[in-house]
């Protein structure tokens, strides 16, 4: 008996590793929880393209936006653990963690890491009519009249919300929120003057910048953005403890088996050295970022922490 339970162990198991590299025989889905267009689908596009012609198999592109991201997540977390089904994670898996009480899934125990894959930075900038040039004046500005500035986000919980609420903590001061639904209908109205100090995207801000429309007084990233070397860190600005980026990574289904989760990981590394991989992030603003899933979970799991504390101090709530 016990010489055929040794045979049944390792028959088991050579069929996990003969699956796991055959994998896949068929085709992948690839479900992305945000509407079309921004970052995130220029990351699934690239890496869902390059996946399908390593593989020979097709990668599907599924959009399944709502709720900001919790709709196609809880689609992914209920699909098969086989690898046939990825989901496009970013950093409003850890928003969403912290701004809800009851999520239709466990963010940590129902969808196991694979890789991060880009990280993009964004800016702080203001209308012309708002009389700063620099960071330490948009504070003193602040200060002075409590309450009088207007900050524009692509609503309650979005991460120009959020990233906002961070600056308002470490900074000491006091805006007005004025959320709106959608981050372009808010740069509208920071252009109109409507508003007049937003956190957005660089790739979004940055060409009003450059045209004189607006005002880049930092970038909210540890270093300082390709596109942008000369506009400076919050950091370097005097918030010593700022950091934003939103990132992007892959996940899958828990109980996916490790040997598939690692071979995702390792093709999706090749794919981020590629020349022309690294050239479409870098016109796009994003940031190519490789890791083991363990370093992508641990990621997780900091942010969430993080953005919990900021929530809670802030008396952030979701709409």
């Amino acid at each position: 008996m016990l010489i055929v339970a040794l045979f049944a162990v390792l028959a088991a198991f050579a069929g996990a590793r003969a699956e796991a590299q055959a994998f896949p025989v068929k085709p992948v889905r690839f479900i992305v929880p945000f509407p079309s267009g921004g970052g995130n689908d220029i990351v699934v596009r690239i890496i869902g393209q390059k996946l399908s012609d390593v593989w020979r198999r097709p990668v599907v592109v599924d959009y399944r936006p709502g709720a900001g991201g919790i709709v196609g997540t809880e689609i992914a977390v209920k699909s098969p653990p086989d690898g046939y089904t990825m989901v496009l994670s970013s950093i409003a898996l850890a928003f969403n963690t912290a701004l809800y009480k009851k999520l239709p899934y466990n963010t940590i125990r129902d969808l196991a890491p694979v890789t991060l894959a880009a990280s993009q930075p964004s800016m702080l900038v203001v209308n012309p009519v708002l009389p700063v040039k620099s960071v330490r004046e948009l504070v003193t500005l602040a200060k002075s009249r409590p309450g009088s500035i207007a900050y524009a986000s692509g609503g309650s919980g979005s991460g120009s919300h959020l990233a906002a609420e961070l600056l308002k903590l470490l900074a000491g001061i006091q805006v007005t929120h004025v959320p709106y639904k959608g981050a372009g209908p808010a740069l509208i109205d920071l252009l109109g003057g409507q508003v007049e100090m937003m956190v957005s995207v660089v790739a979004s801000t940055f060409p009003h910048v450059k045209a004189g429309r607006l005002h880049a007084l930092a970038v909210t990233g540890a270093k300082r953005s390709p596109i942008a070397p000369d506009i400076p860190t919050l950091s370097e600005a005097g918030i010593t403890e700022y950091e934003f980026n939103t990132w992007y990574g892959i996940q899958v289904p828990a109980k996916t088996p490790p040997k598939i989760i690692n071979k995702l990981n390792s093709e999706v590394g090749r794919i981020l050295q590629l020349p022309d991989v690294r050239e479409r992030y870098a016109s796009a603003g994003l940031d190519p970022l490789v890791g083991t899933p363990a370093e992508f979970g641990s990621l997780i799991r900091s942010e969430i922490v993080k953005w919990s504390k900021v929530v809670k101090a802030a008396g952030v709530t979701a709409d």
